[in-house]
């Protein structure tokens, strides 16, 4: 299954609303890349607020998704951090302190825009 990817403007909107595995995972990584090589996109947001807990090979995936994303010219702003994910993400040493956060996904948008300065 993939996750769907929508373009705003600048901006990619990303809402995980199902149970992430390995594949769905990796599968979701290249579609963003190429998706913000295609698109020139300068900002993305990714919320969360639907996945409950993630594993380790999730979490650095999540955390390789923002490096990749950064690499290539992309803000990423992540929203709707459950309490699990965020105690997984920082046991398992994946500590994002660049990374900005929101509560949901319309306060990621105005965080965003705030980020790059718009």
């Amino acid at each position: 299954m993939r996750i769907p990817i929508l373009k705003l403007h600048n901006y990619l909107l990303v809402s995980i609303q199902i149970d992430l595995d390995d594949q769905t995972a990796i599968d979701f990584q290249e579609d963003l890349l190429h998706n913000i090589h295609k698109s020139g996109a300068t900002g993305v947001v990714i919320d969360l607020t639907s996945v409950d807990m993630i594993d380790s090979f999730i979490a650095k995936v999540l955390g390789d998704v923002v490096s990749m994303s950064d690499l290539m010219g992309a803000k990423v702003v992540l929203t709707g951090i459950q309490p699990a994910v965020a105690i997984t993400l920082i046991d398992l040493g994946i500590h994002m302190q660049n990374v900005a956060t929101a509560l949901d996904l319309e306060q990621g948008l105005i965080k965003l825009h705030q980020e790059l300065g718009e």
